[in-house]
């Protein structure tokens, strides 16, 4: 939501019982962590049945997170770099998701900080307080993920949805309205269309 562009996003919950898919549209505006979306997940599960939750960021990304019970979230995201540049895309590019040690960013940081290796010598300006046209930088940069070490393309598990209907192939090829084909393939396209 930056200079007057308004980010539009969807996000919904369908969650596998006994007579079929039950759907639910979700806020995410109290999830900051994959546990806090994994938490919400399993509190619409039926019998620790399977939940998918969905997050489509419009023209950009999607992503299905899997959650069948107990077990660790399954992720699929069609688009890294674009999820990158998202809040909600945050939240799901782990670090396992992306490979990288957990916390590294964080002990590097510290470790430079430790010794000054911020790139400037004592008594010189700090590059941060250079008045050029930096006013679109984004207020996430030293928390958020550097879009450029997110790989472009598919990232996650392809297989999140073949035992349900969709196979990895055709996945994978889903670009926009991706989240209506793949209700469609599971045969929940009726129930998630009541949330939409």
């Amino acid at each position: 939501m930056t200079s007057g562009r308004v980010t539009v996003y969807f996000a919904a919950l369908l969650a596998r019982t006994e007579d079929g898919w039950e759907a639910s549209d979700t806020e995410l505006d109290d999830v900051e962590t994959l546990s806090d979306l994994t938490d919400l997940a399993r509190e619409a599960s039926v019998d620790e049945d399977t939940v998918l939750v969905f997050i489509e960021q419009e023209d950009a990304w999607f992503g299905v997170i899997r959650v069948d019970g107990e077990e660790d979230p399954r992720i699929y995201i069609s688009d890294a770099s674009a999820a990158a540049r998202s809040s909600y895309g945050e939240i799901l590019l782990t670090d396992e998701l992306l490979g990288r040690e957990p916390e590294a960013e964080d002990s590097i940081a510290a470790l430079e900080e430790l010794v000054g290796l911020d790139g400037t010598e004592d008594g010189e300006p700090d590059h941060t307080t250079d008045n050029n046209n930096d006013t679109d930088l984004d207020d996430n940069d030293d928390d958020g993920l550097d879009a450029d070490a997110v790989p472009t393309g598919p990232l996650g598990d392809t297989g999140v949805l073949a035992d349900l209907g969709l196979p990895e192939k055709e996945l994978l090829m889903l670009r926009t309205d991706a989240l209506v084909e793949i209700a469609d393939a599971l045969g929940a396209a009726e129930v998630l269309e009541t949330v939409r």
